[in-house]
């Protein structure tokens, strides 16, 4: 299938590289949606899909990840990182900034949140950690709020508990995304910025727009990696999980339940899956299923299969509702209901 016109025009290593997959860190302005945004940017590109993690509603500004080519297959693991945003809350009465600090002290860790009426998600309680919570400035009712919380945090809903909790509700005026994970704003360009550099590209100077589509070893070295033997790749290239004969190395800590990338002795990236057991019950295992292999980025005809039918060597893997492991209890905060 050929690409579209506007991505042939681009210089050959740019278009190596939207192959190989990619992933721009947008300033997402406020009033257009999330999936506009990432409209945009594919057709900015000229490339036939994109995707997004992590969406912010019509009136957030701030970072969107969006990925292009195999990057799509990586957007869940961005997910995975803590999200920092700036929020400007409104309390709704008078409050001692002793007071104030105290409560967001007793905000931090796991909490319980119910995502507001007008969500993307199911409307059930689930638990967020929060990281951290401070203030940093402060103009009578209007206050800043520093928050790093889990993906899926609903700062909207914070500020509307965290009003309760002192007394005067209070609600969010204002919010911003500044960072994910390792990502800040600081390496984010604005869609004006992507369509200045598309332009010096298509004249021949193409630095620019390399320097903003991210390559997926960005994301990938973040993951604790796991090296597979020759014979495990081949079967991982064709769909399988990760058996403990297959691995050469592991060269990082990570425990049951961690996302995981598994490449090969040259490092090119395999898979990632979900670990299913800790990495020091390795040395100690030489069979059984460690690793639930979940996307595979490589072709699997370059990988000729090798191995008996499925089945011979063990059975089927196991699930991951399985295997994975069972999440920690939160411990519960004042704002946690004892009813469901």
């Amino acid at each position: 299938m050929s690409a579209p016109p506007a991505a042939t025009a681009l210089p050959e290593e740019v278009r190596a590289r939207l192959a190989q997959g990619a992933f721009l860190l947008i300033d997402k302005p406020r009033g257009p949606s999330s999936h506009q945004v990432t409209a945009w940017v594919r057709d900015l590109l000229g490339v036939r899909a994109a995707g997004h993690a992590g969406t912010l509603d019509p009136n957030v500004s701030g970072l969107l990840w969006v990925g292009v080519g195999p990057a799509l297959k990586l957007l869940p693991l961005l997910l995975e990182f803590p999200k920092r945003y700036v929020g400007v809350v409104r309390l709704h009465g008078a409050v001692a900034d002793p007071d104030l600090d105290r409560v967001l002290g007793e905000f931090v860790g796991p909490i319980f949140q119910t995502p507001p009426v007008r969500s993307a998600v199911r409307r059930a309680r689930r638990v967020r950690t929060i990281h951290r919570l401070s203030h940093l400035d402060r103009s009578g009712e209007l206050v800043a709020l520093d928050v790093v919380g889990d993906s899926g945090t609903y700062v909207r809903t914070l500020a509307v508990d965290i009003g309760e909790a002192l007394g005067v509700e209070a609600h969010l005026e204002e919010l911003r995304r500044t960072g994910t994970g390792p990502f800040t704003e600081a390496g984010s360009i604005t869609l004006a910025t992507l369509a200045d550099a598309l332009a010096e590209a298509r004249a021949g100077r193409s630095a620019a727009l390399l320097a903003v589509l991210h390559p997926l070893e960005e994301v990938t070295r973040e993951f604790p990696p796991i090296v597979v033997k020759d014979s495990a790749a081949a079967a991982i290239a064709h769909g399988a999980d990760l058996a403990a004969g297959g691995i050469a190395e592991a060269p990082t800590e990570f425990s049951r339940g961690r996302r995981v990338v598994l490449v090969d002795r040259r490092g090119e990236l395999l898979a990632t899956g979900t670990a299913l057991v800790d990495r020091g019950e390795l040395p100690k295992r030489r069979h059984g299923w460690v690793v639930d292999a979940e996307r595979v980025f490589v072709d699997p005809a370059r990988y000729p299969a090798t191995w008996g039918k499925a089945g011979a060597a063990g059975g089927s893997p196991p699930s991951r509702a399985a295997a994975g492991p069972e999440g920690p209890t939160p411990r519960r905060s004042r704002r946690a209901s004892p009813s469901p």
